[in-house]
């Protein structure tokens, strides 16, 4: 398929925001050793996707110029490299992408076959692209850092999670009541019942006083806090934490891991943990099999064409999403 010619969307250089795509006809890619080459039907745009554009992790990402953004798809297999074994032309698939080659803002993309699972007939291609950021993130800082069993088993834990109408947020609290925990949660007013619906137990308006404190409801202290939103001063978590509670910051600044460094050095019971995420398919692959099982769901805020793609671009820029943002090639 390697002479056939598909539509993408790329940007040529930082800056420019949504004006700063350009629609281009390129060669369809071919895959290599260990690829898949997937014809895309969902991807989902995240806020590292035009953070990267804005040239916020330069000189790391991009790579390379012309950069078609975006790495959460989802698809069908339509060509296989040396060396697969697990997939065949005609899977259905949920894939995150080379984070160095990109590609999702198109019609066709190379996937590799290590971050790459089969999408169940009851798992729809836009359900499956909102999971691999979003979803693993959420479910790293839950289980990985923050400790929490997903069955019930686990100790009762107090948590709060910040932004949980958004794309990480929404995951995190669906996740975290399928373990033994009080969800305490922020997010706009207009988003209060969508939050309660996902399971939280208490929901903050971020806007009022109350919320903007984070004071839970119930007077309860945090063990764990999930921080999905903009960065928020160490001052206004640390009175509201338990003893040896401790906060996940999912998008660290500078200033988040000098204050980890600080407590740590203070030895300090009380921690702030800036992570990375590791993606990983046996998690993705979980992730899926909670959708499919109706255990977890993707909130979708809006669908748009790859021809409007500069569109959905800039309603992740205004940052008030409910959910994820989807393309559909």
């Amino acid at each position: 398929m390697a002479d056939k010619l598909m539509h993408a969307v790329q940007y040529d250089s930082y800056g420019g925001g949504p004006d700063g795509l350009k629609h281009v006809e390129i060669p369809v890619p071919k895959p290599s050793k260990g690829e898949l080459l997937l014809k895309l039907e969902a991807t989902s745009i995240n806020p590292v996707d035009w953070k990267i554009q804005k040239g916020m992790l330069r000189p790391l990402f991009p790579p390379k110029f012309p950069w078609i953004p975006a790495t959460d798809v989802a698809g069908e297999v339509v060509d296989v490299g040396p060396g697969i074994n697990n997939f065949k032309v005609g899977d259905k698939v949920v894939s995150m992408l080379n984070v160095f080659k990109g590609g999702g803002l198109s019609e066709f993309a190379v996937s590799s076959e290590n971050l790459t699972v089969i999408r169940p007939p009851e798992v729809s291609a836009a359900e499956g692209a909102g999971l691999p950021v979003a979803g693993l993130t959420a479910l790293q800082a839950l289980t990985y850092h923050g400790g929490i069993t997903l069955d019930k088993t686990g100790p009762t834990t107090n948590i709060l999670i910040t932004a949980a109408s958004g794309g990480v947020g929404q995951y995190a609290v669906q996740l975290a009541k399928l373990g033994n925990v009080h969800v305490t949660a922020t997010c706009g007013g207009r988003n209060i019942d969508l939050v309660k619906g996902l399971g939280a137990d208490e929901v903050l308006d971020y806007k009022t006083p109350q919320g903007a404190i984070l004071k839970s409801p119930s007077d309860k202290k945090y063990d764990l806090v999930i921080h999905c939103a903009t960065p928020i001063p160490w001052s206004t978590f640390e009175p509201n934490l338990g003893p040896n509670g401790k906060v996940i910051d999912i998008t660290p600044g500078p200033s988040a891991f000098w204050t980890a460094f600080v407590k740590k050095i203070s030895c300090s019971k009380k921690k702030l943990v800036p992570i990375l995420l590791v993606p990983k398919a046996k998690n993705l692959d979980y992730l899926v099999g909670l959708v499919k099982e109706g255990k977890l769901k993707t909130i979708i805020d809006s669908r748009y064409p790859l021809n409007r793609a500069k569109e959905a671009w800039a309603k992740s820029i205004d940052g008030h999403a409910t959910g994820k943002i989807i393309v559909e090639p």
